[in-house]
């Protein structure tokens, strides 16, 4: 049952691999939870009671927040959905189970002063491959408000034949197009010419960021250059390639971008997704206010 699940997952839904990966872990543990495997396991005999005793031995004895189990419980969702329309169940045990209330956080971000300083740090050439490839990164999510797959994923013909725009594939495969700043144009064609000259690429690989080696880079070696980054330039809190997809929309909306547009740029599927970056904006004005308002200058 499993394997077939998987294919509709990659065939008809499109999902990346890594969200397909992440269906088949949460799936595996309910059946081990179960205490059967994909041979054995009988979706017909599957209660919606069981479904609740899985979530709460998962959050109470697991341990685990109410986002990751609200995944979880999308990941069995998405699987009895499948089920009933292939006829394989007569009805969906999950249509009973609501998602578990979250608490609301705004997504973390830099504050423009900061990220000003690391743009101009990062577009400084260095001529090393290593370093340029590397502020390329912090460039391209923050300029580009990239997801970190999407990032990973962009082979060089992506860019247009002048570097002013790029290709992206977004989740569910889709694809959209995103301007290319002038200043990450120039650091881009730099990039590509250290490529050249220092014979980086000489194995055909058509990725635009790569290792020494001439390979693809990883999600993990770009996870830890943003970190390092960041954390060099003296940014608090949470550091990571997410972060500056965040800034990106948040200084956006604080420059007094159209939502839409945001959304656009972003990859969004809904309006709802991109209107979290409103309360980025709304708590910045409280900022303002308190510091520049003259009732609040006075105490009244």
């Amino acid at each position: 049952m499993l394997p077939e699940f998987i294919r509709y997952l990659e065939a008809e839904r499109r999902y990346s691999p890594l969200t397909v990966r992440n269906y088949r872990r949460d799936i595996e543990r309910f059946m081990a939870w179960l205490d059967c495997d994909d041979a054995s396991f009988d979706p017909q005999s599957v209660t919606t009671d069981q479904v609740r005793e899985w979530i709460i031995d998962r959050t109470e004895q697991g341990g685990i927040g109410a986002a990751s189990m609200n995944r979880e419980v999308s990941s069995l969702r998405t699987l009895f959905r499948w089920l009933l329309r292939t006829g394989a169940v007569t009805h969906d045990v999950m249509r009973p189970i609501a998602s578990l209330r979250t608490p609301h956080r705004l997504p973390a971000f830099v504050p423009e002063s900061r990220m000003k300083g690391i743009v101009g740090e990062c577009e400084r050439d260095s001529g090393d491959f290593a370093a340029e490839r590397d502020a390329l990164i912090v460039l391209m999510l923050y300029a580009c408000g990239l997801r970190l797959a999407e990032l990973v994923g962009i082979d060089r013909d992506d860019l247009s034949d002048d570097a002013m725009s790029l290709r992206v594939r977004g989740k569910g495969d889709k694809e959209r197009m995103v301007p290319v700043p002038e200043p990450v144009r120039e650091k881009i064609l730099r990039y590509l010419d250290l490529i050249k000259r220092q014979n980086i690429c000489d194995s055909g690989e058509k990725a635009l960021f790569l290792t020494r080696k001439g390979e693809r880079i990883s999600r993990t070696a770009v996870y830890r250059t943003v970190r390092r980054e960041l954390e060099r330039n003296g940014v608090q809190g949470k550091k990571s390639p997410h972060v500056l997809r965040h800034t990106f929309a948040t200084h956006l909306m604080n420059g007094g971008a159209d939502m839409r547009e945001i959304q656009e740029l972003l990859g969004h599927a809904s309006l709802q997704a991109t209107q979290v970056y409103t309360h980025n904006s709304i708590a910045r004005l409280r900022e303002v206010y308190a510091k520049a308002h003259p009732r609040e200058k006075d105490g009244k």
